[in-house]
């Protein structure tokens, strides 16, 4: 059961990552003609995102901390007697930076849902920055680790 909750984990995490890394180059990228393929990418409405990566980040975040019972339980005591500190300390790392992320997914929504046409973007350009990297950062982190030890083995 753990490890289809695993799998389900990271099929999650792989949506919420294409989410937010299109949204993010979308809203830094600047505008090109139309018809290269920068041009295509960036017309795609970067506003359009935001509810799938609200939506994306609270699942994942919901179905890790399910998972992490069984992590804290049956793998962290095999890292800590591999003297895996480093991996151990990165992984605490990302779960400060998926909490903090959750503290700032209001902000981020607000910032999207409503923004306003004469007032520069910076901020829900910042937000959505911010969280792409506490995303990338949990996804390649996870997967380090788990590749280190090894779910279920």
């Amino acid at each position: 059961m753990v490890t289809a909750l695993l799998i389900l984990h990271g099929l999650v995490a792989v949506a919420l990552l294409g989410a937010i890394t299109h949204q993010t180059l979308a809203s830094w990228m600047p505008r090109r003609r139309p018809g290269s393929i920068f041009g295509r990418f960036r017309a795609v409405r970067a506003a359009g995102f935001a509810d799938a990566v609200v939506a994306l980040y609270v699942i994942s975040a919901v179905l890790g901390s399910v998972v992490y019972l069984y992590f804290r339980v049956a793998i962290r005591p095999e890292l800590e007697r591999g003297d895996q500190w480093t991996a151990i300390g990165l992984f605490d790392i990302k779960e400060h930076f998926i909490a903090l992320g959750l503290a700032l997914l209001p902000a981020y929504w607000v910032s999207w849902r409503s923004p306003l046409t004469d007032e520069p973007p910076r901020t829900r350009n910042v937000l959505t920055l911010i969280l792409a990297v506490f995303v990338w950062w949990g996804f390649l982190i996870g997967h380090v680790l788990n590749n280190i030890r090894g779910f279920g083995a």
